[in-house]
């Protein structure tokens, strides 16, 4: 399991990003930690979120994608956008009005 290097890392920000036209309402920094934790951190962070309510996340994790399309598709939330460069992968997720459980 992995640990963070710096607590920054792991903590949820709350901050206004833009990444062209998708302006993020909270975003969440996953680079460096693996599977199940992308997912995870995330579905804590969508739980605080209102509907429609947008969530940037940013991981490393080679099966991220694969993680959070399934999540997303069990739960309602939808993928507006993702992007990979540089080895970081990142997802900008809205959250479902009213998400399944899982």
């Amino acid at each position: 399991m992995h640990s963070c290097s710096t607590e920054e890392r792991c903590i949820l920000v709350a901050m206004t990003e833009t990444s062209n036209d998708i302006k993020a309402d909270q975003h969440l920094d996953a680079r460096g930690l693996n599977c199940p934790l992308p997912v995870l951190k995330a579905k804590v962070a969508l739980n605080k979120m209102r509907a429609g309510e947008i969530l940037h996340v940013e991981a490393t994790d080679p099966h991220a994608t694969i993680d959070f399309e399934a999540y997303c598709a069990r739960t309602g939330h939808e993928i507006i956008r993702l992007t990979e460069s540089d080895d970081v992968i990142e997802f900008f997720i809205s959250r479902a009005e009213n998400p399944k459980k899982i």
